[in-house]
């Protein structure tokens, strides 16, 4: 327990410890006039003691009061920054969703947002064949929910970049992988986490990088994972997938749950399926952000005050009841 003013503290423990002493030398001073007098003291005495007792009981809880005791106690809460990264690739117009992909997980994604305390940052990467910053991290959600807003489907998908470009905006500079796919050291940043939507479908997996596919990918979640950063993948769309015209073309694209849950389960995040308008709804309440846990502290003045209102008032009870006064 910690006080505010120590100082009152001890003068007001100082004033009742004075006071029982003089209520000690007053009863002994009473019993030595009465036993030269020869007269025997009554008996109760204990009882007609106790209100006073209960009186400057009271006032040193009062001066504890005064001096504004606190405890410090550990509170668990949401705290730290959030990335949206929303795929906006061409298959995210397809339409196995309601009423697109795209549609269907910026929904979702304002959910999640509305469902955010203040403590935390929320920012929106938006990609396609490279990441674009949409919006910085910030307390200011209703920003962040227009963001989203905003997005709209075109190009391709590169989700190592979509990892990449939320790495630099959790950092606030630019995180990129070494010339030989190395991951970079940016620290560490725990209370940092990636909701990554995207129905999986990976460009830089297909061509790769220095010719094995999935290593621009596979590199960046790696980069996640050493800084501390989870990853939470939401595959948006259907396995049974559908037709999705993309400039001129007629293209086949179907859910790659593979890919997202190997980045969500390199990085310890976790993924969510998502290939129904009611799963993306239920986005919100699922993903569990970490919990950052502070010692703030708890005043017990009120406490303290409360306790001492009820020794005065017992106190001035018994008073009353063994004398007829007040003192």
């Amino acid at each position: 327990m910690t006080f505010a003013n120590p100082v009152l503290l001890a003068v007001g423990l100082a004033v009742a410890a004075a006071l029982a002493c003089v209520a000690i030398a007053a009863t002994r001073r009473r019993a030595r006039a009465l036993a030269s007098a020869g007269v025997a003291a009554a008996g109760g005495r204990r009882a007609r003691l106790a209100g006073v007792w209960f009186t400057i009981a009271g006032i040193a809880v009062l001066a504890v009061a005064t001096a504004g005791p606190a405890v410090t106690i550990p509170v668990t809460h949401a705290n730290g920054t959030v990335i949206i990264a929303m795929d906006v690739s061409g298959s995210m117009a397809a339409t196995d969703v309601t009423p697109s992909r795209l549609g269907a997980a910026k929904k979702a994604a304002q959910a999640f947002v509305n469902a955010q305390p203040p403590s935390v940052d929320i920012g929106v990467v938006a990609f396609e064949q490279g990441g674009l910053e949409a919006a910085v991290p910030t307390a200011d959600h209703v920003t962040t929910l227009a963001a989203i807003g905003r997005l709209s489907t075109g190009g391709g998908t590169s989700l190592g970049s979509a990892i990449l470009a939320s790495l630099s905006a959790i950092t606030h500079r630019t995180v990129s992988l070494g010339p030989s796919g190395s991951a970079p050291s940016i620290g560490f940043w725990p209370s940092a986490t990636i909701v990554l939507f995207s129905d999986g479908g990976d460009g830089a997996a297909a061509s790769g990088s220095g010719g094995t596919p999935g290593t621009d990918t596979t590199a960046a979640a790696q980069v996640a994972q050493q800084a501390g950063v989870h990853v939470d993948t939401v595959g948006v769309g259907t396995a049974v997938g559908t037709t999705v015209d993309v400039e001129g073309y007629h293209l086949f694209t179907g859910l790659d749950e593979a890919t997202l849950k190997s980045i969500s389960q390199t990085t310890g995040g976790s993924y969510h399926p998502a290939s129904t308008a009611s799963e993306l709804n239920g986005i919100a309440s699922s993903i569990n952000l970490r919990l950052t846990v502070t010692h703030q502290p708890l005043p017990l003045a009120g406490a303290f005050i409360a306790l001492a209102l009820a020794l005065l008032a017992a106190g001035a009870g018994l008073t009353i009841a063994r004398t007829g006064r007040v003192v």
